[in-house]
């Protein structure tokens, strides 16, 4: 707006176009990564300017409508709302002749958590947890918000969402998402592990032999934005300054501000007359320290590999690409990125270092990956300069210099004595909720237990006389197989076990969900819960859809009382019982007995992986309310495909042959 947008105004308003302009205040250049605006400019100077222009209505849009006083010289005219109200307000605008103009004003996020940090900007005394017992993985609130602090979270009940509070930037938008699973702490502060003392053995370790810099080295530092790659470039090009060394140093930094790759280039040699570029030519990387594995196994990186010249050093954690926020079922697996490594520069060459893992238990903040990564490369001998030089380096970047160099020793520590260092970590180490039963036994004694203190006994009776009898028929037909009785051993019991106001209420009171809140929170905190109550809620006046309401912790006493009445389900006496939503719940455990039924009937051993298909499809069926119904219908449109498959109306189509490694890792 400020350098070429306003005359586009002009232009648009001279020619009486028909148009409404979107400008965002964000309070920082940020695309080429935060730098001020230069100049005297507000919002109400921009609402002033494009009013002097002819634009014919304006309204401002905010996350904080309270913080404009009164006296605020707007253009005469201007009327300011919150941000929930965006779509209405584009609704509102596309309906006036001319153009207008739609100010949002709101802080950029990324600048936000930086200035923070440095204690430049308020930092709200408010976090937000998602319980996730409550959370169906809808994947609503990362839609919502797209906030890539929104992570996945694997449990015994699949895949749900959990906050990385440590690159939460406290936006809040995700609170929106329709879901009951949100909480937000007010007061407190998020509990930490406390950090580990650098054993003795790391004064004693033995210095490596390293690498002789000739012609040149080329090091290629792999990772996400916002997590200090950047950093690891300056820190070792300096190192190598300090020396006498050549050094040139090429930060591509990409989409950092969202979680996009970034890569630091640098490129040593003995006499700076050898460097000639400063990018790094194909196949001529001779160290990668990967600080995250999927940047790490890109196109771009893989290109620069050679199985004669590169070693890498790669952090074995995925983290889950800012696509994960628009589609939930993205594929997190690390086995595909390990092999398009292996593949691109041998095995044998490559270290997979659980540096996120040990780092935060040892450290207690995974900012501290990449020190610690480049302190696990310079003792294995991979890096060409001094340890005197790069600690140094540390020291003049002036920034929490003890943490960087305990953890650049705790990374040494890792590549000399992993085990010693393992058993350091492990009281300090929080390790994910289990995943799934292994043995098909465990999980039906699983599900038998949950479905009991979801209603009663009885209840799960039925559950167990459904699995049996489909046991009993796949044993028969196709001997040794029990993937179809273990698809219906988990979605029968997710469509018995529907979270309806009392199961919400018996999982926010169980001692699973204050156990979990004390692991994350210390100190005096309070807690508000967001709903949606069918009874109660408000309805959008656009969308028509309900709109949930912050609930104090009042709420937790009306939830025990909630809970005890849970034998009311399903009765003539049940109040809720009578919404639409829980008729269509009920009524998709008997659309599910009676497919079983079918698939049971038609079983054989050519299509019984259509049958487990068939028997997985309520894996689609997440959410809550109007999410719900949006993934039923798909979810109804994937088993009308595959009962006319079962029914032998449509072909079987053969999968597609599996993509290799490598292309898989350059689709990524």
């Amino acid at each position: 707006y400020y350098h070429s947008g306003l005359l586009a105004i002009r232009a648009a308003v001279a020619a009486k176009v028909n148009i409404t302009y979107k400008i965002l205040f964000n309070d920082a250049v940020a695309m080429t990564g935060g730098q001020p605006v230069e100049g005297e400019l507000t919002p109400w100077g921009i609402t002033q300017q494009v009013q002097a222009e002819g634009v014919r209505r304006i309204v401002v849009v905010t996350d904080e409508p309270d913080k404009y006083p009164p006296a605020t010289p707007w253009a005469a005219g201007v009327v300011v709302r919150h941000r929930r109200e965006l779509d209405a307000v584009q609704r509102e605008l596309r309906e006036v002749g001319g153009v207008t103009v739609l100010l949002y004003d709101q802080t950029c996020a990324a600048e936000k958590r930086r200035r923070r940090k440095r204690g430049s900007y308020p930092d709200p005394a408010k976090r937000v947890l998602i319980n996730e017992a409550v959370c169906e993985g809808c994947g609503d609130c990362g839609k919502v918000s797209n906030c890539v602090a929104v992570k996945p979270l694997p449990t015994e009940f699949g895949r749900k969402r959990t906050i990385d509070q440590s690159s939460c930037n406290k936006d809040y938008s995700c609170v929106e998402g329709f879901c009951p699973s949100f909480v937000t702490v007010y007061g407190g502060a998020v509990r930490k592990p406390a950090k580990a003392d650098v054993p003795a053995m790391a004064m004693d370790l033995p210095e490596p032999e390293l690498p002789i810099l000739g012609a040149d080295y080329n090091i290629l530092v792999t990772g996400i934005g916002g997590t200090g790659v950047v950093t690891i470039g300056a820190l070792l090009g300096m190192a190598a300054h300090l020396e006498g060394k050549g050094v040139s140093v090429l930060d591509q930094t990409g989409l950092a501000q969202k979680n996009g790759a970034v890569t630091s280039h640098l490129r040593l040699a003995a006499d700076p007359d050898e460097l000639h570029g400063t990018r790094i030519a194909h196949g001529s990387t001779d160290l990668v320290i990967g600080c995250d594995m999927v940047v790490a196994a890109g196109r771009e990186a893989l290109a620069t590999y050679s199985r004669a010249r590169t070693r890498a050093v790669v952090n074995d954690q995925v983290v889950p690409l800012a696509a994960f926020a628009v589609d939930p079922d993205l594929p997190l697996g690390s086995r595909r990125l390990k092999e398009a490594l292996g593949t691109a520069i041998g095995d044998g060459n490559v270290d997979l270092v659980a540096a996120s893992r040990l780092a935060t238990a040892l450290m207690g903040d995974t900012i501290y990956t990449n020190p610690f990564l480049m302190g696990y490369a310079w003792q294995k001998g991979l890096l060409p300069l001094s340890r005197q030089a790069i600690e140094r380096a540390i020291e003049l970047n002036g920034v929490a210099v003890a943490a960087n160099l305990q953890a650049f020793r705790w990374g040494r520590c890792t590549a000399h004595a992993p085990a010693e260092v393992e058993a350091v970590a492990r009281p300090q180490l929080t390790e994910p909720s289990p995943v799934a039963a292994h043995t098909l036994q465990d999980l039906i004694a699983h599900r038998v237990a949950h479905l009991t203190g979801y209603q009663s006994a009885r209840y799960a009776r039925r559950y167990q006389r459904l699995v049996r009898k489909v046991r009993a028929v796949e044993s028969r037909v196709v001997p040794g197989e029990e993937s179809l009785t273990r698809a219906v051993a988990t979605y029968y019991s997710k469509l018995l076990a529907y979270k309806d106001e009392y199961e919400v209420a018996r999982l926010y009171t169980a001692p699973a969900f204050r156990e979990r809140l004390q692991a994350q929170f210390d100190g005096d905190y309070r807690l508000k819960v967001h709903l949606a109550p069918p009874l109660f809620a408000k309805r959008d006046p656009v969308s028509g859809r309900p709109r949930k309401q912050e609930y104090g912790p009042w709420m937790f006493k009306a939830f025990r009382l909630l809970a005890s009445l849970r034998f009311l389900r399903a009765t003539p006496l049940d109040p809720f019982g009578y919404t639409a939503e829980r008729k269509m719940e009920r009524q998709l455990i008997a659309d599910y007995e009676a497919l079983l039924e079918e698939v049971l009937e038609r079983l054989t051993p050519e299509n019984h992986q259509v049958a487990v298909a068939l028997a997985e499809v309520p894996e689609h069926i997440r959410g809550f309310g109007y999410v719900k119904e949006q993934h039923l219908q798909e979810a109804k449109r994937k088993e009308a495909a595959l009962l006319a498959r079962l029914r032998g109306e449509t072909p079987v189509r053969v999968p597609p042959v599996e993509a290799p490694p490598a292309q898989v890792a350059n689709q990524v």
